[in-house]
């Protein structure tokens, strides 16, 4: 039965989203899609790519150091965590290309302030308005068709901004209750306001469940290392649509491992098993359009070098980023490699490359905004920091 709550969410959700089918999206320059996975609760990059060719690297990650015998061997030195084997052969095809030590350009260790300044692209909360993707729509979008999309339930402050977009979360086991829906419709039609938000709500729901079919999760996902996979195909099965969206975000969690965190196995070894998997299910579902592709997983910060009392490790610095796709420069390991020689804070590791310098890269040469729009627009806090060269093909 269709509650109230499922209503307003219905309601609410349908000032988000564009009227489907019949209002197309606009097209991004050459049809390019552009994907961002938020991975929440800041990912061990040590542990996602092992720098096991770092000298002091079984001596400071002590118990968290990985048998270099069960690691996939990467180029300078660095490995694949065996959980993200599925990966191997995008980055084989140049198709996988890993920034380790990165950082967004900001110090905080709380996930909360981390997660909002990672999403606004800030290095401050006071000026904290919107979403960075947000700003990007602003520059790309024509009209009123909406290219952006939310997935997985409520629109991310990455997202959220003066530019509407779609959000989409999986239906859930419980039958739609259609007689109450078209009543709330009927009762509605003649209201200014809430009339047409209802009719482009249905109409959303109407084009997912057609681009999905009997593929479409049963659960609200999002939560746990094997929701990520399904999560992952339906927004890649949206944004492969025709008349779908071009840019994504969705979130995946679990990445906060202060209490035993494991190598070949354990907590961290599953949600990173998790992520690859999702990342291969969303790839297969774009079909042809994954040559057209980026995306891009970030975090909010990175977690100690060394281990903890408890098996894990605590908030750090850096941690690292995977930009993937068939649009993308891949099959190697980009950026500076600080060491595990000198620590940040004595704990930490250091900071090489700010994350924003990989999205600006990505956002000039994939989707074509100007630099200088990117300096102004999309990353006022750091004008002066390049976009990454050599990101996507040409």
């Amino acid at each position: 039965m269709t509650t109230r709550r499922d209503f307003l969410g219905l309601a609410a959700g349908a000032f988000a989203v564009a009227g489907l089918p019949g209002a197309v999206f606009a097209a991004m320059p050459g049809d390019r899609r552009l994907v961002v996975v938020l991975l929440r609760g800041a990912m061990d990059g040590l542990a996602a790519v092992p720098p096991i060719g770092d000298a002091r690297y079984a001596e400071k990650r002590g118990k968290l150091a990985l048998d270099p015998s069960s690691c996939i061997a990467l180029d300078h030195g660095f490995a694949l965590n065996p959980g993200l084997k599925v990966l191997l052969p995008y980055y084989q095809k140049g198709e996988l290309l890993i920034v380790p030590a990165t950082g967004n350009g900001y110090r905080s260790r709380s996930h909360f302030d981390a997660q909002d300044l990672m999403e606004c692209g800030l290095v401050s909360k006071t000026r904290e308005t919107d979403g960075w993707l947000n700003r990007v729509l602003a520059l790309v979008q024509k009209g009123d068709k909406r290219q952006g999309l939310a997935v997985g339930g409520a629109v991310p402050l990455l997202l959220r901004g003066a530019v509407p977009v779609a959000s989409w979360e999986p239906e859930t086991a419980r039958a739609d209750d259609s007689d109450f829906l078209l009543g709330v419709v009927f009762l509605y039609q003649q209201d200014k306001l809430f009339g047409p938000a209802i009719e482009q709500g249905l109409k959303t729901k109407t084009f997912s469940n057609q681009v999905l079919g009997d593929d479409q999760p049963k659960d609200r996902g999002g939560f746990g290392p094997k929701a990520f996979a399904p999560l992952a195909a339906a927004a890649g099965k949206l944004i492969a649509a025709p008349d779908g969206p071009r840019i994504a975000a969705l979130d995946m969690y679990g990445w906060d491992t202060h209490v035993a965190q494991g190598t070949e196995a354990g907590r961290l070894y599953e949600n990173l098993s998790g992520l690859a998997d999702g990342l291969d299910a969303m790839a297969q579902a774009l079909g042809p359009a994954w040559k057209d592709t980026v995306v891009v997983a970030v975090t909010e910060f990175g977690r100690t070098v060394a281990v903890n009392g408890t098996g894990g490790t605590d908030h750090g610095t850096a941690s690292m980023m995977f930009v993937m796709g068939g649009a993308v420069k891949g099959g190697h390991v980009q950026g500076d490699w600080p060491g595990l020689d000198r620590l940040e804070d004595d704990r930490d590791l250091r900071v090489a490359t700010d994350s924003r310098s990989i999205i600006k890269g990505v956002l000039r040469d994939h989707l074509g905004i100007d630099a200088n729009a990117l300096a102004a627009k999309v990353f006022p806090d750091v004008p002066g920091l390049a976009p990454a060269d050599r990101l996507i093909r040409t």
